[in-house]
C-alpha cells in the first residue's frame, strides 16, 4: 500500500515565484492606462474633422505621436498579460498554449504596425 502525504501530492504544483511581479505589471499599467486614455482621446479629439494631410501632420508631431505610441504599447501589453491571466484560468492543455502564443503575436503585431504607421506620418515630408 502506497501513502501519499498532502504536502507530496501537492509538491510541484505551488506557487510560480512570479504572481507579484506579474500583478505589479498589471497593476503599474492599469494606472498607466488611467493616465494615458484621456490623453489619448483629447489627442485623437484634435485630428476629427481635419483631411488627410491634416490627420498625417497632426500625428506627425511629436505629442500626439508619443501619446499615441505610447496608448498603443501600454495598452497592448497590457493586453497580452490579462489575456494570458484569462486564458491561463479556463482554457487547458494544447488549446491554452496555442491560444498565448495567437494572442501574443496579435498584440505584438497591432504595436510593430501602430509605430510602423505613427513613424511614416512622422517622417513624411509635407509638399507645399
Amino acid at each position: 500500500m502506497r501513502y501519499i502525504t498532502p504536502r507530496k501530492a501537492a509538491s510541484g504544483l505551488g506557487s510560480a515565484r512570479s504572481g507579484t511581479a506579474h500583478h505589479w505589471q498589471i497593476t503599474v499599467s492599469s494606472v498607466a492606462l488611467v493616465i494615458l486614455t484621456p490623453l489619448f482621446l483629447l489627442t485623437v479629439a484634435g485630428a476629427i474633422g481635419l483631411p488627410q494631410a491634416g490627420v498625417i501632420a497632426h500625428f506627425g508631431r511629436p505629442f500626439p505621436g508619443i501619446i499615441t505610441a505610447l496608448f498603443v504599447i501600454v495598452g497592448m501589453i497590457h493586453f497580452i498579460k490579462g489575456t494570458r491571466i484569462m486564458l491561463d484560468d479556463y482554457v487547458h492543455g494544447t488549446a491554452n498554449r496555442t491560444a498565448v502564443i495567437a494572442m501574443t503575436i496579435f498584440g505584438w503585431a497591432v504595436i510593430a504596425a501602430a509605430v510602423f504607421a505613427l513613424a511614416k506620418m512622422a517622417f513624411i515630408i509635407p509638399v507645399i
